[in-house]
């Protein structure tokens, strides 16, 4: 297993946007089109395939949110066809360690799930993220009710 991340460009947007989450998870993360554009239009949005090898598997999205005045990881997804192989462990811990090498000065970084989506909560613990708060919010009028999770970057190796 070789994780690594690439930007999204026009040789692999349509690959990205073809990847999707098991029916039942599809409540629980917006689907990478909608990710694409929104990073295409807001600023301090970065979009990044996650790749094993030449294949890519999963789509992480991450910015600097102003409500939080921190870093989050505001998407992260693992395609259908491969999850259960712990890609999704992998690429969480190379993340934070790409993450930590492109932004050494940052010392938190924020994530949250949805508080009945215990896959994505435990993966994120075992990660090294703890609990914080539960907020709520409507988008697209849906609402939704979510833990946000924090981890300290200080001790990530």
């Amino acid at each position: 297993m070789k994780i690594e991340f690439r930007p999204i460009d026009r040789t692999n947007y349509n690959e990205c946007i073809e990847l999707s989450v098991n029916e039942n998870q599809k409540r629980f993360v917006a689907p990478n089109q909608f990710s694409l554009v929104q990073a295409a239009y807001e600023s301090n949005l970065y979009p990044l395939a996650i790749y094993n090898e030449s294949q890519m598997i999963g789509f992480v999205l991450y910015d600097f949110d102003e409500e939080l005045n921190g870093w989050s990881m505001s998407r992260f997804m693992i395609g259908s066809s491969f999850q259960n192989c712990c890609f999704g462990k992998q690429a969480l811990k190379q993340f934070l360690l790409f993450f930590k090498e492109n932004y050494p000065d940052v010392l938190k970084l924020y994530t949250s799930a949805e508080v009945d989506n215990m896959a994505a909560i435990e993966l994120y613990k075992r990660a090294g993220f703890k609990e914080g708060n539960i907020f709520e919010y409507e988008a697209g009028g849906v609402q939704y009710k979510e833990i946000r999770m924090m981890i300290s970057l200080k001790n990530q190796e």
